[in-house]
């Protein structure tokens, strides 16, 4: 268990957010009303809406719909319309005599393509949105992501959150990403609740989300609800399409590079439906053709079905396979990717009670094979995962999440096979690790007052690391010591070895983790809010490289390394402006996070069994002010984002002794950036033409660099500044697109466009790192400067049918 002195303020706060929740519930139980609930849907696929506003005109009794489309208000016996909102949509208005509690599905539509496509939102559920106590979301349309010029045609929803406050990649051409501060292993990622452990394909060029499979994306950058556990920076939270249960469907793409087909329809008669999405690159095919004997190559496959057995009960299998293939010649070839499966169950015990069970699969491995020296790589990480989710609806004021989760993990964190018995090498398998983390949540929205909403809820996690190994003991309990004579961290010294059984426990941590929000309405137009979250991390992903790598590897919490705990601290402003035509939101926030592991000088991470040897522990701090100008209606749309933060690290030596990381200063983080400026915007000129722009800048990231050499016994050698001391230059880029859709492929059975973008327009090559060497003919130092990009433009032409 964590010590007292970082239990008890949790604690605390636990025991307060009880009698929050115990006093809620007494207030809901006496009140006497009727409900109305059931699901939102889109009339011309059946597809469920999550977000969309229900509100009873003329009252404040509202809310939206959750991720699976279903609603439930609550109000008093009399006459009612039923409003039915949603960005997108035509309005819906339903007249209701409520003396009972009614079942109320309803199907909206989309705007008309012949009209101005023009954002119509109701007062009521504007003035819910502001009211509402979550802060530090981005809710990403996808026909906001689909306007966005992209890199080499494909659109990618992970660039297109990078361009909001708060979100950063770690340079160009790499994947992952990171959010306040945050390092990218600090990120949950789900897919239908599926954990993807590595985002990008072709080594960050494209994520491995396909847009077209894809309903909604959710990221909450703090706030994070007590409903989701085991990260400490942020949750990415993407949900399929369910699949179109109207009509069959066929669309997709032809690129540049690569193309993509997704089909999808109804299936058993009215009860259900099935989409499936692939794409290919041809990149591999292209320079085969070229006479190239390297090659690399992607693919990915997404499945869901569903089945309603009635209007209580829906099940869903969903599924993603992905794979990245790189080969250097006959000498190395590499593979890498994702599978993940989801079985759900959708109950509806009442118009009060909503449930969702969920058992999935999800797995991450790469493969490395080296033909020359005749031996094979393999690492993975596979964990299955067990949890059931409720929504209790006890009154409008007053609504209850709660629900547990299981996660059993099985880490490998690599082995060696021979490919042929004149191998020089001999097999190797590391220890292969073994985990179960565990929550228990309980989460609560309430109203109260006219004014001011809460959102408070409470996580209890626990994580026991697994035997089945043997585990190293050192002299004085330290895997790492500082040599005061050469000043570095070496290796501690073995004494032993523990042999743990598979049964036993080899460690064990539990943490109380409090979340709370609030906010306060101050007119019909603008609202405070604030948020407090402590969260707990118990894997951690091994990488001293400043980007996302395959060859990444996570680890799990245990006798050496322990769980990363942070606070965060939020304070936002929203308001709307011009009749809802412009919204603003500021928010500035404070994040620590302690236990966050970096590395010694000289670390090998790779092939390594003793990992322990190889880091020290050490701190991070976050803070930012975080701005967002929106223009939300009109032909004119888009947005201007802009953050102002600070990462910083800091590693002492602890038990270890010595000073530390950088002499036991603050450091930049590796993935800190001053200063963030996205400006994106969107002109749709009539119903054949629509253009979109993109202006980045950002303040490069942190290197080190060598300052000086000297020479010892005729070998020239580096010395280096304090770590993350300098910056590559920065970061700036203009992307432009145009898109035509011709008026004789625009009928009711077929519909075409084309897609022309320029990625970096004004070809800036941004550096991507820089490297310093010797020029061996004038023996002078000299630095080399590597760019990813120049400028790249692209042609794609989509179709639907």
């Amino acid at each position: 268990m964590n010590s007292k002195s970082q239990l008890d303020p949790a604690i605390k706060c636990s025991v307060w957010l009880l009698w929050f929740f115990f006093l809620g519930c007494i207030l809901a139980i006496g009140q006497t009303s009727h409900t109305i609930s059931g699901t939102i849907t889109d009339e011309s696929n059946g597809e469920t809406l999550f977000g969309a506003s229900v509100f009873l005109n003329g009252t404040t009794i509202g809310g939206v719909t959750n991720e699976y489309g279903f609603y439930s208000v609550t109000a008093p016996e009399g006459d009612y319309v039923l409003t039915i909102s949603y960005m997108g949509y035509n309005e819906v208005n339903i007249e209701l005599h409520l003396n009972r509690d009614l079942a109320q599905d309803v199907e909206i539509s989309e705007f008309s393509t012949e009209l101005d496509e023009v954002v119509v939102m109701a007062d009521e559920p504007e003035r819910a949105i502001l009211r509402k106590p979550e802060m530090s979301v981005v809710k990403m349309n996808m026909g906001t992501v689909k306007q966005m010029p992209v890199v080499l045609g494909e659109l990618d929803v992970l660039k297109s959150l990078q361009m909001l406050p708060g979100v950063t990649n770690n340079g160009e051409g790499t994947g992952g990403f990171h959010v306040r501060g945050g390092a990218q292993d600090q990120n949950l990622v789900l897919l239908d609740e599926a954990i993807i452990y590595n985002t990008s394909h072709m080594f960050g060029f494209f994520s491995v989300f396909n847009a077209d499979a894809i309903k909604d994306v959710k990221l909450y950058k703090g706030g994070i609800p007590a409903s989701f556990g085991g990260r400490v920076s942020s949750v990415l939270d993407i949900r399929q399409k369910d699949g179109n249960n109207k009509n069959f469907e066929l669309n997709g793409g032809i690129g540049v590079l690569s193309s993509r087909l997704m089909a999808e329809g109804p299936v058993f008669g009215d009860k259900g439906s099935f989409l499936i999405a692939g794409r290919r690159s041809y990149v591999d095919l292209l320079l085969k053709a070229a006479g190239e004997n390297n090659s690399v190559s992607f693919y990915d496959l997404n499945l869901k079905t569903n089945y309603s057995i009635n209007r209580n009960n829906k099940l869903f299998l969903s599924g993603y396979f992905g794979r990245d293939a790189f080969k250097l010649g006959n000498s190395f070839d590499s593979s890498y990717g994702n599978a993940t499966g989801n079985l759900r169950w959708n109950h509806i015990f009442s118009d009060h009670l909503f449930s969702n069970l969920s058992a999935i699969l999800s797995r991450y491995d790469y493969d490395l094979e080296f033909a020359q020296d005749e031996f094979d790589w393999v690492s993975s990480i596979t964990n299955y995962n067990l949890k059931y989710d409720f929504k209790y609806y006890l009154s409008n004021d007053f609504k209850l999440d709660f629900g547990i989760n299981v996660i059993y993990y099985a880490f490998n964190p690599g082995e060696v096979n021979p490919t042929a018995e004149t191998s020089p090498v001999n097999p190797l398998r590391l220890e292969q690790k073994k985990a179960l983390e565990s929550g228990f949540y309980l989460s609560a929205e309430q109203k109260l007052g006219p004014k001011l909403t809460a959102q408070y809820g409470l996580r209890y996690s626990a994580f026991s690391r697994f035997g089945g190994q043997l585990i190293n003991t050192y002299a004085n309990n330290q895997p790492v010591v500082y040599n005061p004579e050469l000043g570095i961290y070496e290796r501690g010294t073995v004494t032993g070895e523990t042999n743990f059984e598979k049964r036993d426990v080899i460690e064990s941590f539990g943490n109380f983790e409090p979340r709370v929000s609030l906010a306060y309405l101050l007119n019909e137009d603008s609202s405070l809010k604030a948020g407090f979250s402590h969260t707990a991390q118990y894997i951690h992903l091994l990488s001293n490289t400043s980007s996302v790598t395959p060859l990444d590897v996570w680890t799990p919490s245990g006798p050496f390394i322990k769980p990363q705990l942070a606070n965060q601290y939020a304070l936002g402003y929203f308001r709307n402006f011009k009749d809802k035509t412009y919204s603003l939101e500021v928010e500035t926030y404070y994040k620590t996070v302690d236990n966050r592991i970096d590395y010694i000088d000289g670390s090998e991470l790779v092939g390594q069994n003793t990992i322990e040897t190889e880091i020290l522990n050490g701190k991070m701090r976050a803070y930012g002010l975080e701005l967002l100008l929106w223009k939300n209606e009109g032909d004119f749309t888009g947005w201007i984002a802009y953050t102002l933060s600070k990462s910083k690290q800091q590693t002492l030596g602890g038990t270890a002794g010595g000073p530390g990381i950088n002499n036991g200063d603050w450091y930049n983080a590796s993935f800190d950036r001053t200063h963030d400026i996205s400006i994106s915007g969107a002109y749709q000129l009539d119903d054949q033409w629509s253009f979109g722009t993109n202006l980045v800048f950002q303040t490069g990231r942190p290197v080190t660099y060598p300052n000086g050499q000297y020479v010892y016994e005729d070998l020239s050698i580096a010395s280096y500044a304090p770590r993350n001391s300098d910056r590559l230059p920065s970061y700036h880029r203009m992307d432009v697109s145009v898109n035509y859709k011709p008026r004789k492929y625009q009928n009711k059975h077929f519909k075409g466009e084309w897609v022309f973008s320029i990625y970096n327009l004004y070809n800036r090559k941004n550096a991507a790192s820089i490297s310093f060497g010797q020029n061996m003919e004038t023996g002078a130092n000299e630095a080399t400067r590597t760019a990813i990009f120049g400028i790249v433009p692209s042609l794609t032409y989509n179709f639907k049918f």
